[in-house]
């Protein structure tokens, strides 16, 4: 495969005319040019682990487990999710590598030039929600590591509470809050540098623990024997039933876990140096890093069965438990640290970007991707996430439904209708090849609300239920059939007139 070359900013210009400074254009949204192209397939494959490596995705298995499915139904359930969401991810990036584009300018072509702030928008508020609830994990961690520095940090606001929680646990949400807006603050680079260090080390940690975990209960056979204790669902169902009460709602469930990224994936392949960089990145990074790292969290956790009679499933308790226990304040921090470092670089890629380059394009004279961040970062907050963080399950599969929809009209333009071919210069006009109906193309929105509704259908009736189950699919391929009949249409009648 050869390397993708688009234009710069400037050679752009020279080819297609000056871009003119219209509401739909500023810097941060604008095609990026070659000399920014410097991601290669390891800056991809590195921004996948650590987007993967975090604490949902060690404790995601656990969902699983405890509503009926052993360990490696879970991490098939796991891999095959994101085998298939890897491919709407590939396309999609595919446009924001060859055209240098972000998301929201991506989604010009199907939706409109103003259409498309309807899926960035759906895409940046799922996003915020994510953002609040990983920045409140990281949070949690950054309580108990001055926790340890500092055993007087516990009693900070004495007896005073909010929702459950005393200052103490507030103020380390806002300290670690403040650490993610300055990664937006400084830029996509500082996220590169960022992603490509902390790859390896979390790599290196995450085998670590696997390792003590092994060693301390005797053996890898005896933890795969003793992960069975974990299931506390009722007996086994028939193979059927199996497939479809479990195995298929949570590989929904899974592919809607990365539905969000799978759309805004152009925010960072537009700064890749090739098509072949973007693609096996993302292969590279995504199928390995998160079934590995789920099963580290099944593992682990069916030791602390054989050494606590209990499973302690999330890793900052387990750590908490383990520094008390052995009176290592140093086990302690690198711990912590370790568990910051993992929430902190998969929160900015994952969370963070999209919505604040979405935001931007709501208005691009008066919002830079800054701008967009702290707003982003404000609505974190706003949604109190840790009240979403106990919602984990309904979260993933009802908005999967939503994005499902979304990437089936964006696919169908992209790949059908356009057969990969935009009119780059044409997705910054006001009067353009995208301007459809005052900036919005209604055969789009019809086709997204038709694939929403056909999910929410599944809701109605227990008949119909597998429609919910599957929320992703059966949104997405409603949203592409009914937007590839309008669209044809479309041009049978542009013909006859």
């Amino acid at each position: 495969m050869t390397r993708t070359r688009s234009a710069t900013f400037e050679e752009m210009v020279e080819l297609t005319e000056a871009l003119p400074k219209t509401r739909l254009v500023n810097r941060d949204i604008a095609p990026t040019g070659i000399g920014s192209r410097t991601w290669n397939r390891w800056h991809i494959a590195s921004l996948w682990v650590g987007m993967s490596v975090c604490i949902p995705t060690y404790m995601l298995a656990a969902s699983m487990i405890e509503a009926g499915m052993n360990w490696w139904q879970s991490l098939l359930a796991i891999l095959l999710g994101n085998a298939i969401v890897l491919l709407p991810m590939v396309i999609n990036a595919h446009a924001g590598t060859k055209y240098g584009i972000p998301f929201p300018v991506y989604a010009r072509a199907s939706f409109g030039t103003a259409g498309a702030h309807v899926p960035a928008l759906l895409r940046s508020v799922i996003a915020c929600g994510w953002f609040g609830i990983q920045t409140w994990i990281g949070g949690l961690a950054i309580n108990v590591l001055f926790g340890i520095l500092w055993p007087a940090w516990q009693e900070l606001g004495g007896d005073r509470t909010f929702m459950g929680y005393g200052v103490n646990h507030y103020v380390s949400f806002l300290i670690f809050w403040v650490i993610n807006i300055y990664f937006v603050w400084a830029g996509t680079e500082s996220i590169k540098r960022l992603e490509t260090l902390a790859a390896p080390f979390l790599v290196i940690m995450g085998l670590a623990l696997l390792a003590w975990a092994t060693v301390k209960v005797g053996g890898m056979r005896t933890i795969l024997r003793e992960s069975d204790a974990l299931i506390q669902a009722q007996g086994s169902l028939p193979f059927s039933r199996f497939v479809l009460v479990l195995f298929v709602p949570w590989v929904t469930a899974m592919v809607g876990y990365w539905a969000t990224v799978s759309l805004n994936i152009p925010d960072f392949t537009r700064y890749a140096k090739s098509q072949k960089d973007q693609m096996w990145g993302q292969a590279i990074g995504l199928l390995t890093t998160m079934p590995l790292f789920a099963f580290i969290g099944v593992a682990v956790t069916s030791a602390t069965v054989i050494l606590y009679g209990e499973a302690i499933w999330n890793p900052i308790d387990l750590i908490s438990r383990l520094t008390a226990e052995q009176g290592s304040r140093v086990l302690g921090i690198v711990a912590m640290f370790v568990i910051v470092v993992a929430t902190l670089s998969t929160n900015i890629a994952a969370n963070i970007v999209a919505p604040a380059i979405s935001f931007s394009n709501v208005s691009p004279r008066r919002i830079s991707f800054r701008l967009g961040g702290l707003i982003a970062g404000t609505l974190g907050v706003l949604i109190f996430p840790w009240k979403l963080l106990d919602m984990y399950q309904t979260w993933l599969i009802s908005y999967s439904g939503l994005l499902g929809a979304v990437s089936g009209v964006i696919i169908c333009d992209y790949v059908v209708i356009r057969r990969g071919v935009l009119k780059l210069r044409d997705l910054y006009l006001e009067d353009g090849a995208y301007t459809y109906s005052g900036g919005v193309n209604w055969n789009a929105i019809v086709a997204l609300a038709g694939g929403i509704v056909v999910a929410l259908a599944g809701t109605v009736h227990p008949g119909l239920r597998f429609l919910f189950d599957g929320a992703w699919f059966s949104a997405a391929i409603v949203s592409f059939g009914l937007y590839y009949v309008l669209m044809r249409a479309k041009d049978g009648r542009a013909q006859e007139a």
